[in-house]
């Protein structure tokens, strides 16, 4: 582990009372830098009701939660919603926990909208004979993003932010110009730089 990922877990250890005990079931995706870096920014600047979309663990709707905000928890996969529901409640937060595909069952609207999507080409995946759909973002790595750009803005309050994740791989430059985004949180991977974004 480099002092990088270290230090973004100490971090978040800081924000999250109990977060070295976060319980990950099996197949659901382990928190790495990505995690970290989202939960870090999440626990400063997430505000009001929050929708953690694509919840994995549920490290960062818990930094949301642990600052007093209104979390709803939501993944496509029913087991990563439970992992996510186990986490709470060990981290002693209460929230809303939804399976959904992600907005297919999502009703009302948000100040801070939470998103850590697949962004992973689907091209060394299918190579490696191992599809995980917490990672595969399709061939160029977003697929599952440009579905949630299509939708989000229907789901948003009048003050509100987006904290979303993207990497080098999928050309997280296109989205901070089209979404006039800035970049709030960056750590430097072997192959990529990973970023959080923030846009409305």
């Amino acid at each position: 582990m480099g002092d990088g990922r270290r230090g973004l877990q100490q971090i978040v250890r800081d924000e999250i009372r109990g977060a070295e005990e976060l319980r990950i079931l099996p197949n659901i995706y382990e928190p790495l830098e990505d995690s970290y870096l989202l939960a870090e920014i999440a626990g400063k600047k997430a505000f009001g009701k929050v929708l953690d979309m694509g919840t994995g663990s549920g490290i960062q709707g818990i930094a949301a939660a642990r600052k007093g905000c209104d979390v709803t928890f939501a993944d496509i996969d029913r087991n990563a919603v439970k992992c996510a529901r186990l986490n709470a409640e060990i981290s002693k937060v209460r929230g809303k926990f939804v399976v959904t595909d992600l907005f297919d069952k999502i009703s009302g609207k948000f100040n801070t909208i939470i998103f850590n999507p697949p962004y992973v080409t689907s091209d060394p995946l299918h190579k490696m004979n191992k599809v995980n759909f917490a990672l595969d973002g399709g061939f160029e790595g977003r697929e599952v993003i440009d579905r949630f750009l299509e939708s989000y803005k229907e789901y948003l309050l009048p003050r509100h932010m987006v904290l979303m994740v993207e990497s080098s791989q999928n050309n997280y430059m296109k989205d901070v110009e089209r979404l006039d985004a800035k970049i709030v949180g960056k750590v430097h991977m072997f192959f990529e730089d990973i970023v959080v974004l923030e846009f409305k």
